[in-house]
């Protein structure tokens, strides 16, 4: 926990921070093993390891990290943060705030670079000084290069993947129809639900089921689903798709594990993410990284297209070619192609 209260980029200032992480490994005597992982939006801080209390699936990247795997918990010190403004243990809306009373709709905007102080301090907590690799995808890739340029002397090397220097006008735009899903839901009640025995569940449903077509690529869920009924389900009756059952699937998943509060405050920290806000520009900002980079996209990922990591590529001028993850799974490629992003991890981290 933070005992100082975290000042905010928009004004103001959080008090009582906690931030819930994992770890794996030991950090050696002279602290110069740590690596950093940071999670996407609705990801938290179990990357590897078996479901339990608190973490129904696996780790989210259960093959990248453990004894022999590309970050090797034999030699590696692994740190996992779950993202301020998140709902697993860290502070957020459903968190209770100094008075007792729950955050709710009263919690204050975030942007990325409020999420990486507070990651700093957590760094601070554990004894860690520099970063030996921060590493990062889509809203984690924002926090990795974020780090990168706002402590660049805590960073030694950096792997983005499948995100960007700034969001988007048509990422701000998919982000805002799933909050107004989520805020039109008639449970919302301003954010200030959680004690009322109900939540908008149908909202951030609905919210999950417009992401998640982002997230996957238009072949991949023609060649998997096509036209094809749901079982026995008729469509013209009134029946699903297969593709629909797909999505009802994934909403039925992500309403069971995450507070729609959170999915608010953290897509609107996503929007807001711009790495040259007041540094001068993207170009400027990025010519801040001292870190070893490798920027790595997604060919089929048309949520963060390649074109934004060309961008990073380009601009950081310690970084190497763009790599291509090669997959059909769209932006999720970066979670599921884990043989791919251990071949990038091991290329700046070699055994």
């Amino acid at each position: 926990m933070r005992e100082k209260p975290l000042p905010l980029e928009a004004g103001g200032e959080l008090p009582g921070v906690r931030l819930a992480f994992e770890t794996w490994g030991r950090l050696a005597p002279d602290r110069s093993n740590a690596v950093l992982v940071l999670h996407a939006l609705t990801g938290d801080s179990h990357v590897a390891g078996p479901a339990g209390p608190g973490h129904p699936t696996p780790g989210w990247w259960d093959g990248l990290v453990g004894p022999g795997l590309a970050l090797d918990t034999d030699r590696w010190f692994v740190v996992a943060p779950n993202v301020l403004g998140g709902c697993q243990g860290s502070t957020g809306p459903s968190s209770t705030r100094p008075d007792g009373r729950c955050w709710g709709g009263a919690f204050p905007a975030l942007t990325q670079r409020d999420q990486v102080a507070a990651e700093a301090g957590l760094a601070d907590a554990l004894g860690i000084d520099r970063w030996a690799l921060v590493v990062g995808g889509s809203m984690g890739g924002m926090r990795a290069l974020e780090w990168a340029v706002s402590y660049p002397e805590r960073t030694s090397a950096l792997l983005l993947l499948a995100t960007t220097a700034a969001a988007s006008a048509e990422q701000i735009a998919w982000a805002g129809i799933q909050l107004h899903a989520i805020r039109g839901d008639p449970h919302w009640h301003g954010g200030d639900y959680h004690d009322t025995g109900r939540g908008p569940h149908v909202g951030l449903g609905l919210a999950r089921r417009i992401a998640h077509v982002t997230y996957r690529s238009e072949t991949e869920l023609q060649i998997r689903f096509g036209r094809a009924p749901q079982g026995t389900e008729d469509p013209w009756y009134g029946g699903r798709y297969q593709v629909e059952s797909y999505l009802d699937h994934h909403a039925a998943k992500l309403v069971r594990r995450f507070d729609a509060g959170s999915y608010v405050v953290l897509a609107e920290a996503m929007n807001t993410h711009d790495i040259g806000r007041g540094r001068g520009g993207t170009r400027a900002a990025l010519r801040r990284v001292t870190a070893r980079t490798l920027v790595a996209g997604v060919r089929s990922d048309r949520l963060y297209p390649l074109a934004q990591q060309a961008e990073l590529a380009a601009g950081i001028g310690t970084g190497d070619h763009l790599r291509v993850i090669e997959s059909p799974y769209g932006h999720d490629g970066f979670l599921i192609e884990v043989d791919q992003v251990a071949a990038l991890v091991r290329g700046l981290v070699p055994r």
